[in-house]
């Protein structure tokens, strides 16, 4: 199976932590060279000199916010003209946060739908025709398992989800002729900040322990524990590589079975 990814330049969102993280080493490893984008310029540094370079690569720092359209158009075309084309983006963004949709505003919908959908819309649109150029390309989607079912709680999150999977789902057909690939990853629950903060959220509001809702949330997952960033990556390294050309339009679960009746 080739998994090489040798000559490909992958661009990952949100990678000073978590998922992101883990995914930027995962493609390292298996030949990228890797560009960590986030907003904080210390932590990606620090990201960018401990990834692995198994062929001599030479990884880089994007700083930008994708809540800023303009601004991280501008930061992603100005790196692209200094280090090449780009073949592999990974679309992380941390999720919006918690409450009913009943109780959200139309600000705070807004506010995700730039952070989530139209941030990568604008990341394909500059990074397309270097794609087509190459007959490769690879948008890979960090999403949540609410694309199959919504979780109760994360009103605005749900509804930001559904749209990003509608999103790529419309342009893997578009994209398909050009050996461009579009897929979605749907995490489960998982070992990172944001999971610790659901868990304290749902603590707080219904007066249980901290432990009773991770035990609670546990006892629906067959796999029995929570999953790593590092799992979540594998399968990001997977869709990144030439093994993956056939398999577009999709979304993955990565959730230990907890969504397995609805797949």
């Amino acid at each position: 199976m080739d998994l090489s990814l040798q000559g490909r330049h992958a661009l990952v969102g949100g990678a000073s932590k978590g998922i992101g993280r883990a995914s930027a080493f995962e493609l390292a490893g298996n030949g990228a060279t890797v560009t960590v984008m986030a907003r904080s310029q210390a932590s990606l540094e620090e990201v960018r000199t401990a990834l692995p370079t198994p062929l001599g690569q030479i990884h880089h720092v994007l700083v930008a916010d994708t809540g800023d359209g303009k601004g991280l158009a501008d930061a992603v075309d100005n790196h692209v003209h200094n280090h090449g084309p780009i073949h592999i983006v990974v679309n992380n963004t941390g999720g919006p946060p918690g409450g009913l949709l009943v109780d959200s505003s139309v600000d705070q919908l807004l506010e995700a739908f730039h952070n989530h959908v139209l941030a990568a819309h604008h990341l394909m649109r500059l990074v397309f025709h270097s794609m087509k150029d190459a007959s490769y390309g690879r948008f890979i989607n960090i999403v949540s398992t609410s694309v199959k079912q919504p979780i109760e709680g994360l009103g605005v999150s749900n509804t930001t989800r559904g749209a990003m999977a509608s999103w790529a789902k419309t342009l893997a057909t578009e994209l398909a002729p050009f050996g461009i690939t579009v897929n979605n990853v749907l995490p489960g629950a998982t070992e990172t900040e944001r999971l610790t903060g659901i868990i304290s959220r749902k603590s707080g509001a219904s007066q249980r322990t901290e432990e009773e809702i991770r035990t609670e949330l546990l006892s629906e997952i067959p796999a029995g524990r929570f999953g790593t960033p590092e799992e979540v990556a594998n399968a990001v390294a997977f869709l990144a590589s030439p093994a993956a050309a056939y398999i577009t339009g999709t979304s993955i679960l990565v959730d230990g079975g907890r969504t397995r009746a609805l797949s």
